[in-house]
């Protein structure tokens, strides 16, 4: 495995850990099971994806609503900002796991079986 594949896998796991916060029990939800096999989740890598996805969205339709304010006049530059600045992060981490999540199933798919 190359090191982008674990810069890959680290980055997933990060992610996986700020949607998936510790239970009340301490452990936590998703991940291997103590036999080795894969433990329940509560929503997995897809619905993980599906969340950034619909929070960038948020963020995006946020700064469109700032900007339409400003232009209005009815808003503050410093808003405006700040929200294009929120959607444009949002948007770079998307785009940054999309590219580690392909640049790993390249580096699976090249692995000999």
């Amino acid at each position: 495995m190359s090191i982008g594949s674990l810069d890959g896998l680290s980055a997933y796991a990060r992610a996986a850990r700020a949607t998936n916060p510790l239970s009340d029990t301490g452990q936590r939800s998703g991940g291997l099971a103590p036999s080795g096999g894969l433990a329940p989740s509560g929503g997995g890598f897809g619905s993980m994806v599906e969340s950034m996805v619909s929070q960038t969205g948020d963020a995006l339709r946020g700064a469109e609503a700032q900007s339409i304010k400003q232009i209005g006049g009815k808003g503050d530059l410093i808003d405006v900002v700040t929200a294009i600045g929120a959607a444009e992060t949002a948007l770079d981490t998307v785009v940054a796991v999309r590219d580690r999540v392909v640049s790993a199933y390249s580096d699976i798919m090249k692995m000999q079986i």
